[in-house]
Parts: C-alpha cells; structure tokens; sequence
C-alpha cells in the first residue's frame, strides 16, 4: 500500500468518525438509537414514542442514516429502522453508548416505558396515521 493509499483510508476513517460523532451529538438521535436498539421502528412511531413532530423525527432519523448508523427497510409503505451491525462492529464504542449509557438516562428510560405501552397496545402505523392514542 502506497503512502497515498494509506493517507487516503485514514482520512476516509477520520471523516466517518467525525459524522458520526456529530449524530450521536443530539438527546433526540439519541433517544431514537435507545429506541431502534430494542425495537425496529416507523417515522410515525418513533414521533408518537418521544412525543415530537414527524419532521422532527425524519430529520434525526436523515441525520443518523446520513452516519451509517441506522439503515430503513420499507415495508408496504412504510420504512422500519433497524441499527446498522457493520458500523457498530467498526465502531464498539457506539454499541457501550446505546446498550450501557442510555439505559441510564431519565428520558430514555420514560420512552422505554412508552414502548413497552406501545408494544402491548397492539396499534399499528395504520392507527398512528389517523390518531396518537398515547397523548
């Protein structure tokens, strides 16, 4: 490997690692990364959760696909997030962020708790569009 090369990879590692610093810079993307962490989830259900706006909640969900962080997965016509293994294996310190350091956090603990309300309540997006059955 020239020195080009070298100079080239480490760059593109520095550039990735700064974006991704920047998305893990925001209490909302945080929380959203607590959330996708136990749950793949819609737009609508993510805003319903954390009780923000839908646009509110595309841009963080943008800004942490932007990273590489998360990816969506459309279903029928909605889009499911999920975390993304390949980043989280070429960066371990994200992984103690969202499965060690969050739980300790008052807010996340709360949407956790709406989650679980979530989950039991069987809604769906479909529900969700018409109404927020947890306001």
């Amino acid at each position: 490997m020239s020195i080009t090369e070298y100079s080239n990879k480490k760059e593109v590692f520095y550039l990735g690692l700064l974006t991704i610093i920047k998305a893990l810079s925001h209490e909302n993307r945080l929380r959203i990364l607590n959330l996708i962490n136990q749950q793949e989830l819609c737009v609508c259900e993510i805003e319903t959760i954390m009780g923000v706006t839908q646009s509110n909640a595309s841009r963080h969900l943008n800004k942490l696909n932007q990273a590489n962080i998360i990816y969506g997965k459309k279903k029928a016509q909605w889009v499911y997030y999920h975390l993304n293994q390949d980043t989280l294996e070429r960066y371990p310190f994200i992984s103690l962020i969202i499965n060690k350091e969050l739980q300790k956090i008052k807010i996340c603990q709360e949407d956790n708790k709406r989650l679980k309300e979530y989950l039991e309540s069987e809604f769906t997006c479909k529900d969700l569009s018409s109404k927020n059955p947890f306001k």
